[in-house]
């Protein structure tokens, strides 16, 4: 009884501290961005940066600053590239959204019309209440469409005036990688055995099981967002659907949402090639939107539990648990709650 009565002390402390830290966390993440991502950016560079300096035999400072430059180099080409393509995309998609709806506006119509042919079998009641209503859906629906388009526009219009921001996040990010990166690549373990002989084994042990889950975590969901992104993107250019790239991108980005995920692009869609009479992209549409999701359901908890080393049904239960209370910042605490515990219980703090 009283081991029982001990564990359930320890559980305690542990939920408690790790509450705290995951609210300050995210609570201030608004202020220790840049400085997170060099952390995590650092921890992946310090593999080639002690590669170089033992290759070329070159200090620290310049094999760190190489690294960091060529990097970050690449990553901004990258974004360049793809902010560009998303930016003249998504402008042109508000347009075509706009000039679509104005130009089929009697296919819609006709749409909605040939319907009610499928009904006339209902009460009249049903029947009188659908025409006296159809009016107003159209219009309703008109007006989604435009007000879409526009929010399109609006959000491109507002991601070009963040750009100061995200330049300064960068540049914060570029020099915090760079002293992250030095200083962990020049880190002597035997150092740490001098500072803590005793309790150093563990909290190293804590720190590495850490990192590794972290960057396993990330990585699964980075996986996870691609295969999504892949599958639509050969979906699109299967049904030669226009701006395949933007729309692929955020179905990848759109797929990490409770709920709604990739169905935010895949049933507007579905809809449009509905209206416009081309019935066989509007199957191969839904056909692919159901596959992609199973496989999705399917390979997101073995992806994960494998990265992590938890067994799947705890991590179903953790992504539904962290879901229903609190959407993704829910998924996340339950998550790193489970990740945390299993590190502590693996090193017998717990």
């Amino acid at each position: 009884m009283e081991n029982i009565l001990i564990k359930f002390d320890k559980l305690s402390i542990f939920f408690v501290l790790y509450t705290i830290v995951f609210v300050i966390f995210f609570g201030t993440i608004g202020y220790t961005l840049p400085f997170v991502f060099a952390l995590i950016l650092a921890l992946f560079l310090r593999i080639p940066t002690r590669y170089l300096m033992r290759k070329f035999k070159i200090k620290n400072t310049i094999a760190s600053l190489f690294t960091t430059t060529i990097f970050f180099t690449i990553i901004i080409v990258l974004l360049s590239l793809i902010i560009t393509t998303i930016t003249s995309e998504s402008i042109q998609l508000g347009k075509n959204i706009q000039s679509y709806f104005a130009l089929n506006k009697d296919n819609i119509v006709s749409f909605f019309s040939n319907l009610q042919n499928y009904y006339k079998n209902l009460d009249p009641t049903i029947i009188s209440n659908i025409e006296a209503n159809i009016t107003s859906y159209i219009t309703k629906t008109l007006n989604i469409g435009m007000a879409a388009s526009t929010k399109i526009f609006s959000q491109t219009l507002d991601f070009v005036s963040t750009i100061p921001y995200v330049l300064m996040v960068l540049l914060f990010t570029l020099l915090a990688t760079y002293f992250f990166t030095k200083d962990l690549s020049s880190t002597n373990r035997k150092k740490l055995n001098l500072i803590a002989p005793k309790s150093e084994d563990r909290i190293r042990y804590i720190f590495d099981e850490s990192k590794k889950m972290l960057k396993n975590y990330l990585l699964s969901y980075l996986l996870i967002i691609t295969i999504t992104f892949l599958e639509t993107l050969v979906v699109f250019f299967i049904f030669k659907i226009k701006y395949a790239l933007t729309l692929s991108l955020l179905c990848g980005l759109l797929d990490l949402l409770p709920i709604f995920g990739i169905g935010t692009i895949y049933l507007p869609l579905i809809i449009i090639y509905s209206i416009s009479n081309n019935y066989i992209v509007a199957l191969g549409l839904f056909i692919s939107y159901v596959l992609i999701t199973i496989i999705r359901q399917i390979i997101e908890p073995k992806i994960v539990s494998s990265s992590l080393g938890i067994h799947p049904v705890a991590v179903l239960a953790s992504i539904f648990i962290g879901l229903k209370a609190n959407g993704i910042l829910g998924m996340l605490f339950c998550m790193f709650l489970l990740v945390f515990y299993n590190i502590l219980r693996k090193v017998k703090v717990l």
